[in-house]
């Protein structure tokens, strides 16, 4: 069966606007399972993005800090050589100065989530989508396609795992 990395978006997006967790509760209960059970992951620096954007209020926070394992935001150390490979691809790319350099921030999870899934084999779980003549973003689906990383949107991951809700 394939693994699933989810990206920050994949929360924040469902939260904000498809999935509230005030109207549509049979969704969190469905990723709280596929978390308990290791079919999708993340990784420490969606923690961040999800856990220091939020007000200590936020429901998003408290949702993730109630129902997720502890172990589903896995640290990234280990995948350095390959996230490595993806600053000498970007640094070397056709997108903007300022694109680069928005990418590559220290705190932007998404060059390390493709290293992460470079590393481990699994597809990235993002509602981002290609758009590769942009120029002045770096958006994960050009990078993952630059390194044979299998990408796919929250439906598509439902559709292929036969979960509905």
């Amino acid at each position: 069966m394939s693994k699933f990395i989810v990206d920050s978006n994949f929360f924040i997006q469902a939260h904000r606007s498809i999935y509230p967790l005030d109207v549509v509760q049979s969704f969190w209960v469905k990723i709280a399972d596929l978390a308990s059970n290791g079919t999708i992951i993340s990784i420490d620096k969606v923690k961040k993005e999800i856990f220091d954007n939020a007000s200590h209020q936020d429901q998003l926070k408290i949702w993730c800090g109630d129902n997720l394992p502890n172990d589903f935001f896995i640290n990234t150390d280990l995948v350095l050589n390959n996230y490595i490979s993806i600053v000498t691809w970007v640094n070397s790319s056709h997108f903007t100065e300022r694109a680069r350099q928005e990418f590559l921030a220290t705190d932007l999870a998404d060059p390390w989530l493709v290293a992460f899934a470079m590393s481990n084999g699994w597809t990235i779980v993002t509602y981002e989508k290609s758009e590769p003549n942009r120029r002045n973003r770096i958006k994960i689906p050009e990078v993952c396609n630059q390194f044979n990383v299998r990408y796919i949107n929250t439906i598509e991951m439902f559709r292929e795992l036969n979960e509905n809700f």
